[in-house]
């Protein structure tokens, strides 16, 4: 049965209804664009190539020479077959059943944790909840702290996603803390000040400051003078704060990546106020509770992965980054992640937001890369594009690589034959398209949706452009 959106609104819930989803966003229109015109090498080589997903591909060989070689931590080999009536059947809410291996799958979890940060803290595996992933917990632990009409601090640039995770179902909602490119993005004291007493006048109840640790879409990890700032804040202030460190094990640099559990040991706070979320989606991808029990406790496997991981990532930031720097696109300088913030600043006609969309328009459409502008994540300096690198193939890297040549040389000549008495700087590079008409509507359709998007398939969602 068929109804109107003005129907839905009478017999649907403000939850069902309200536009806190997100999608209204270039974040995600790029993902519907890769998917109306995915790129492959011989079948679509002229598609857009996903430079908006982080994910990462590079060490999926190693885990699969893991299962091949430990048949019986499945339960979909002949070896592991004996174990699918206890899975098969209802399960405990805290996860499995079977407590021995439920104890393993924590303890492996703790240990894993333990070791990402170089073993510098100790998890306790009884204080470990399981959770359908990072972007479950975060809107759970929402749920938690935060009431409807409650805010909580988010320093900006920031993932995209968590208009979604944080607000949709919720009702609370989220007061950025600007922080700016003159300090690489770096949260101040001051800045984090500023927003609370901003918040104060407008009567807005603030119950806490979620960062993400590294840093989504920088690619950066908190000094620890800026953790301490951030935890003497929330305790003088009486507020949480949740550290989402998903992308702990990607460090491929220095400095080393420091877990906020290591920070609060040495301090005088109220560690009831501080809350960590983990997913294991960004390094071994989404396996079942049964098979990660076995894979995580094994001690040679997990150092060899997280040794080889991190070089691979290193290689490939490495060849992105510095094949950009050859046509003149700097990016901020980072070590973590599966991204890294380009500058594209110097390529706008003017610096707003509107020259930025402007701009990604033409790089999705025209260019077919889906990079993600910085507006999406709340950068309050237009210009800024999250780039990911660890999601695709040596070959894809090359294609994509070439096509943004392309993009700039092009660039230059423009500027060289508009301005014939000025000799080209890559500072100074201004872009201007004719076309008042810059990018094909049907390529972000609301109906299309990404088979790895964290959006519903829902009928109830759509995207208005």
């Amino acid at each position: 049965m068929e109804f109107s959106r003005n129907n839905s609104r009478q017999l649907l819930s403000k939850i069902a209804t309200n536009d806190g989803h997100g999608e209204n966003s270039p974040y995600f229109d790029g993902w519907k664009a890769y998917d109306s015109n995915p790129f492959h090498p011989t079948q679509n080589p002229h598609g857009v190539i996903q430079m908006g997903l982080a994910e990462n591909q590079l060490c999926f060989d190693l885990i699969e020479k893991w299962i091949l070689e430990n048949p019986d931590a499945s339960i979909c080999t002949a070896e592991g077959v004996d174990k699918f009536r206890d899975i098969a059947i209802f399960q405990d809410y805290h996860g499995l059943k079977e407590l021995e291996r439920r104890y393993l799958l924590l303890q492996g979890v703790a240990k894993f944790m333990g070791r990402i940060g170089g073993n510098r803290v100790t998890f306790d595996p009884n204080r470990i909840v399981m959770s359908g992933g990072a972007t479950g917990a975060n809107e759970t632990v929402m749920f938690c702290l935060a009431d409807p009409g409650d805010a909580f601090l988010v320093p900006s640039p920031y993932y995209a996603g968590f208009a979604r995770d944080l607000r949709w179902r919720t009702g609370m909602d989220i007061v950025p803390v600007d922080c700016e490119s003159w300090n690489n993005f770096r949260i101040t004291r001051a800045a984090l000040e500023e927003a609370y007493e901003k918040a104060q006048r407008s009567n807005i109840n603030i119950k806490g400051v979620i960062i993400a640790n590294p840093s989504n879409p920088l690619g950066t990890v908190l000094d620890k003078d800026t953790m301490r700032s951030l935890i003497s804040f929330i305790n003088d202030k009486s507020i949480h704060l949740v550290c989402d460190e998903i992308y702990a094990a990607t460090v491929f640099g220095s400095p080393r990546f420091t877990s906020i559990a290591e920070i609060i040991q040495d301090m005088d706070c109220d560690r009831d106020l501080i809350h960590i979320v983990y997913s294991l989606s960004k390094d071994m991808g989404s396996l079942t509770q049964f098979l990660l029990a076995a894979m995580l406790n094994d001690e040679e496997f997990v150092g060899n992965f997280l040794r080889e991981s991190s070089k691979r990532l290193a290689k490939r930031h490495n060849v992105f980054t510095k094949g950009l720097e050859r046509v003149g696109i700097s990016s901020l300088k980072s070590h973590a992640g599966l991204f890294f913030w380009m500058d594209m600043r110097p390529l706008l006609k003017e610096q707003t937001v509107k020259a930025e969309i402007e701009l990604w328009r033409v790089i999705i459409n025209k260019v077919k890369l889906n990079v993600s502008p910085g507006s999406s994540f709340q950068c309050s300096e237009p210009g800024w594009f999250r780039v990911c690198f660890a999601n695709m193939d040596d070959e894809t890297v090359e294609v994509a690589l070439e096509r943004i040549r392309e993009f700039v040389l092009q660039g230059k000549e423009k500027n060289h034959s508009s301005e014939k008495s000025k000799h080209w700087k890559n500072q100074n590079l201004r872009l201007s398209f004719s076309s008042s008409r810059l990018y094909d509507e049907s390529l972000i359709s609301p109906h299309m949706m990404s088979p790895h998007s964290p959006i519903p398939r829902s009928p109830l969602v759509r995207a208005r452009n």
